[in-house]
């Protein structure tokens, strides 16, 4: 086979996606006419996906089986002072690996969506969004150039604004799309002054062409500082990172996001918008291994926010929203591993927890159709008799993600473990403490929230607030999917098949596709020419590489490590608190009620940002309102020229009185003052002269 790819082909994929959605998202709406049916909408978008993911898995074996390669614009939209404004496609093994894991995540959310949003009145509307999410995620991940990567960036954060509000008659939807919104501008504001910097020194847009001035770069400072300008350049594209991949401080959006369908919640957390920033730090690697000041920034963040948000998902309620949080702190390992300069770990780990966090939201998702929209995990119990294919697969999802050996997430997960060790970056120990002590909070609050509700004792005909739960998928007088409250208090059932289908097969890559793919993408050439390390200042991917000895090998040497001792402990000690000593927890919260306040209030991050960044920046806006703009710029400089102006004139024309002795008066004085200053003024040159 040739080792060039089909520009067509290429073209395809992110085009069929947007095919379906432009054409459910008018034809199937009131914009419309609603002239196309639920089936006809699904089938449409479904296969425009389905199309995107063949073709994506057609070139990843032509990049992996032939090296092909492909880097080429499309088409120029402009050219401002020799700065081109390019779409074009970049091709290698990062891109066509990010192609295929979004298209076959999205296709099994689209699947999916047919059961859980069945009676919705918003189906066409709702496979419309999540098509034209799916394009806009292959427009980022395929791009060649920072324009295009930027077009993705907002296009996704557009997207999910609408799918985070899809309910929009919820007065809580509406408040979580506007702060993911507003979360994401801050963030995004760091990202276009990074791509900025890029553009007014390196002078071009495209990433081959920036990538060869890096050295260039390197040698610059920031004018009127002394800071290197590819540090500030890699900081303020992080801060992008930052929002887009929720780390912390601007993480508080992702867990509010819940408030949208869980489909969505899938889509958003496993393998595409919050995974973008992972990737786009990947991708410019050759700037980042310039500053290790960068590095350190990035690895610290991603620390604080593995092991802080996994300590709120321990006293999470609400089943999605213990997935949320595990999302955080799983986004926050991948961090760390970017900062270490193990971006290949990094991309690795982003593939494995795609699979097997979209089936453990999807799972919670099946859950919550089998309880009857409740999603209170302390009320349920007891439901693996009821919806065994939801339980396997649920079980396996959280096996994966505690790193069970030979499951998917143990060989990412090892892998930024030892990779944080092996680095002697400023902030390497701490992060090194966070990625470990994350083990045993990962095993804890996923297990606690697995006993909770597919073992021990059926409570799901005990829930006090069934159907008026803040969080329940409610909309209007039923609730999404069509069922009365009277419904809530008969026994659990499985899910239909397009709801277990999609579990099931997320389920295999889940279990078997770290096994399958660890030697080639951090130990081969799967990454070559796609991810750049400077070997001898950061030679943390050469270490592994020693130490590594096979996938088997790595499994065996796990039984003697303590990240898998202290998994097992997190597990052990979830099963003793809530299947065999249910008060423990409860008294242990008694005595340590501070730090349950402190944990139950999110370290009180959304009160800061509320009272004090809210309300400041109110208090500034209007500030600068009443003492600027009115006081100022109106009162003074506006207002105060015209009183001026009047001031002047009303005295002026007093000497206008059309009195003849008035004048005349005033000639006289006038001729007097004359007079007085020819005689005087000699004297007093005179005078000066001296």
């Amino acid at each position: 086979m040739s080792q060039t790819l089909s520009v067509p082909m290429l073209l395809a994929v992110p085009l069929a996606p947007l095919v379906g959605a432009v054409l459910a998202g008018i034809f199937g709406t009131q914009l419309g006419g609603n002239w196309m049916g639920r089936r006809v909408a699904h089938t449409l978008t479904i296969a425009g996906v389905f199309v995107a993911f063949v073709l994506s898995a057609l070139t990843l074996k032509s990049v992996v089986q032939d090296g092909a390669r492909l880097s080429e614009t499309l088409y120029t939209w402009m050219v401002v002072g020799g700065l081109k404004m390019e779409v074009g496609f970049l091709i290698d093994g990062l891109s066509a690996m990010m192609m295929c894991v979004v298209t076959f995540v999205s296709l099994m959310v689209h699947v999916y969506t047919m059961g859980y949003m069945e009676e919705d009145e918003g189906y066409n509307r709702f496979f419309a969004y999540i098509s034209l999410f799916t394009f806009a995620m292959l427009m980022l991940v395929m791009s060649n150039n920072m324009l295009q990567l930027f077009f993705g960036w907002e296009a996704v954060g557009l997207v999910s604004y609408l799918l985070i509000g899809f309910w929009f008659n919820k007065p809580t939807a509406v408040f979580a799309n506007m702060k993911a919104f507003l979360v994401n501008r801050v963030g995004d504001f760091g990202f276009i002054l990074g791509i900025g910097l890029i553009a007014a020194f390196a002078g071009t847009l495209n990433y081959a062409e920036a990538f060869a001035k890096a050295d260039t770069l390197a040698k610059l400072t920031l004018p009127g500082t002394s800071w290197m300008l590819v540090t500030v350049i890699c900081i303020c594209l992080f801060i992008g990172a930052m929002g887009k991949s929720a780390q912390f401080p601007l993480h508080v959006w992702l867990p509010d996001s819940m408030e949208g369908p869980t489909p969505i919640s899938a889509l958003i957390h496993a393998a595409t918008m919050v995974t973008a920033g992972i990737f786009m730090v990947a991708r410019m690697s050759p700037l980042f291994e310039l500053s290790d000041t960068a590095l350190s920034f990035i690895m610290v963040i991603g620390a604080i926010t593995a092991l802080f948000m996994g300590f709120l998902g321990i006293i999470q309620n609400d089943i999605k929203r213990v997935v949320a949080y595990s999302t955080l702190s799983q986004l926050g390992y991948m961090t760390v591993a970017l900062g270490a300069s193990a971006y290949s770990v990094a991309v690795f780990h982003l593939m494995t927890h795609a699979f097997f966090k979209a089936l453990l939201f999807l799972g919670a998702g099946s859950v919550i159709m089998g309880m009857h929209h409740n999603q209170d995990i302390r009320w349920m119990g007891g439901v693996r008799k009821y919806m065994p294919i939801t339980w396997i697969t649920s079980l396996l999802g959280s096996l994966a993600l505690i790193g069970t050996p030979f499951f998917a997430g143990f060989y990412s997960k090892d892998s930024i473990i030892e990779a944080v060790h092996e680095s002697h970056l400023w902030g390497s120990g701490f992060a090194s403490f966070a990625v470990l002590a994350g083990v045993f909070v990962t095993a804890f609050y996923s297990f606690r929230m697995y006993f909770l509700v597919f073992h021990g004792k059926e409570r799901y005909d005990q829930n006090p607030d069934a159907h008026h739960d803040a969080h329940d998928d409610v909309h209007g007088a039923h609730d999404a999917h069509g069922h009365d409250d009277h419904h809530g208090a008969h026994s659990p059932h499985e899910s239909p098949w397009v709801v277990t289908l999609p579990l099931i097969l997320l389920a295999i890559p889940s279990v078997v596709i770290g096994y399958l793919t660890i030697a080639p993408m951090l130990f081969g050439d799967f990454f070559k020419g796609a991810i750049f390390v400077d070997a001898e200042k950061h030679p943390v991917m050469e270490e592994l590489g020693k130490a590594f000895h096979g996938e088997n090998a790595m499994a065996l040497h796990s039984l003697f490590s303590l990240p898998l001792w202290l998994a097992i402990a997190g597990v052990a000690l979830a099963y003793v608190f809530y299947m065999l000593k249910p008060e423990w927890p409860a008294a242990i919260k008694r005595t340590f009620q501070p730090i349950y306040t402190l944990l139950e209030n999110k370290y009180y991050m959304d009160w800061f940002n509320e009272n004090v960044l809210a309300r400041g920046a109110r208090a500034l806006g209007m500030g600068l309102w009443k003492g600027g703009d009115q006081a100022i710029i109106d009162g003074t400089l506006v207002n105060g020229s015209w009183k001026l102006v009047a001031w002047v004139s009303n005295w002026v024309r007093s000497f206008q009185t059309g009195y003849i002795y008035h004048y005349a008066l005033v000639m006289i004085a006038g001729v007097l003052v004359l007079m007085t200053a020819f005689v005087t003024w000699p004297n007093i040159v005179e005078l000066l002269s001296k």
